[in-house]
């Protein structure tokens, strides 16, 4: 896995499980690199979370509209059933 080098990084302590630790280190993993990777993902999946139940209601009230009164646009070429 590639990870991006930023311009500027900081110095933060952790605390990880012993084997987690010794198995990362025999498999020559970039601790640093993995536990920013790990953060990252956390960091999207509550982004995600939190974007979703923010926008809640919008979303019910389209999904209600779609089912109501159908597609805005007619469904593409490629999209179409064939009678």
């Amino acid at each position: 896995m590639k990870y991006e080098t930023p311009g500027t990084r900081q110095r933060v302590n952790l605390t990880v499980r012993e084997d987690v630790i010794s198995d990362a280190q025999a498999l020559g993993i970039n601790i640093s690199r993995a536990a920013e990777a790990g953060i990252e993902a956390a960091l999207k999946a509550e982004q995600s979370r939190r974007w979703l139940a923010d926008n809640a209601d919008a979303i019910k009230a389209h999904n209600e509209r779609i089912k109501r009164e159908g597609m805005a646009l007619p469904a593409p070429w490629w999209a179409e059933e064939e009678a």
